[in-house]
């Protein structure tokens, strides 16, 4: 009885929390070996397991993090080692974990190949979280190198190589995709542009993308003018980065952990915020292809931060694409009713490039 009674609590305290930054994860109390399988039969093609989630430990070892770590690998259908297929790095969102993945999104791109939306890929789900599980106290990494771990070089370099060396997926940038919600949209652009070697597309949904965003007035919550707003000069812990359903998510709650909260935070808030890493790594136009989805209702006030970003990336010369619902709010409802057109968007980079896959 007590059990159930922390279950049900469980799922409530998480039904609350993925209504606001996070944007849809279950439970991890409804996981097992039968859930899995269960998953896996409705799939058409084939979902493989690296997590300690269904009563085996198959976790991958990430000599970043000094640990093993969860990951999903989704196959298409008809998957075929003699064949090279294009890949896609799906970052989860703040409070959430690999099994994110597994829950809430898996399903939407197998549908969509079935459909033809979208050519036969190879997606990686790793494990994002700061302590291996999704957590409302420490809820985001960023995928950034910080005090919490070298999450950067985790997912770049023992993931991203382990899918490599595992995996038949085509070794040209032209192919590769890197995309998330939240703070995986973020990391998306951020970890994108800096490895563009590897990533020729990246897609944000509801993304933080110029996370030092105050208006003309220092304020985060200001709405955007076109150049009269700047850069935060100050952290305060106490902040509200947004408000949901009365809870309030804090700036000192996302990013003491990673950064503390003097001066050090800035410049650690600096390099890993995607408008700052787009101008110090000097991304040019048609170097990229990128993709941003976000809602005018967002209550965490992401429309500031992207417009900022496309004011700057305009300055620059950079075309971005992108889908703006006025409508649009920081949850999974906005998010899923997002996937589509995005994955008819990134369709047109991966299905040109379909013949020459062929002929190799």
């Amino acid at each position: 009885m007590q059990k159930n009674t922390m279950e049900t609590f469980w799922s409530f305290l998480v039904s609350f929390w993925v209504d606001g930054v996070g944007i849809g994860q279950a439970p991890p109390a409804i996981l097992g070996r039968h859930q899995f399988e269960r998953v896996n039969r409705k799939l058409h093609g084939n979902l493989v397991d690296y997590t300690n989630n269904h009563g085996k430990d198959r976790r991958i070892y990430s000599a970043a993090l000094g640990q093993k770590r969860d990951m999903y690998v989704y196959l298409p259908p008809g998957y075929d080692p003699a064949k090279k297929y294009p890949f896609a790095m799906f970052l989860h969102g703040a409070a959430q974990d690999e099994e994110f993945f597994f829950q809430a999104q898996v399903d939407q791109f197998d549908q969509a190949i079935i459909d033809g939306m979208l050519d036969p890929v190879i997606l990686v789900a790793p494990d994002g979280s700061m302590n291996g599980k999704a957590s409302l106290s420490k809820p985001a990494t960023f995928w950034a190198n910080s005090r919490a771990g070298n999450f950067e070089d985790y997912v770049m370099d023992d993931v991203y190589n382990f899918m490599m060396a595992n995996y038949s997926i085509r070794p040209e940038r032209d192919f590769h995709a890197i995309l998330g919600p939240s703070m995986g949209g973020s990391a998306s652009f951020a970890l994108g542009i800096k490895h563009r070697d590897r990533f020729k597309v990246a897609i944000a949904f509801m993304p933080l993308l110029n996370l030092r965003y105050v208006d003309g007035n220092g304020d985060y919550k200001g709405k955007y003018v076109p150049e009269a707003w700047s850069f935060r000069s100050r952290m305060r812990g106490l902040e509200p980065l947004g408000t949901r359903k009365f809870f309030v998510l804090r700036f000192g709650t996302l990013y003491r952990p990673l950064f503390g909260m003097g001066n050090q935070a800035l410049s650690g808030l600096s390099a890993i915020n995607p408008l700052e890493i787009m101008e110090a790594y000097d991304l040019k136009d048609g170097e990229m292809d990128l993709y941003i989805s976000y809602g005018g209702k967002d209550e965490f006030h992401i429309p500031n931060q992207v417009q900022s970003f496309l004011e700057v990336a305009n300055k620059r010369g950079i075309k971005i694409t992108v889908d703006y619902d006025p409508n649009g709010q920081h949850d999974l409802k906005s998010g899923n009713k997002a996937v589509p057109k995005a994955l008819e968007w990134v369709q047109t980079r991966f299905h040109p490039l379909k013949n020459i896959a062929a002929s190799d």
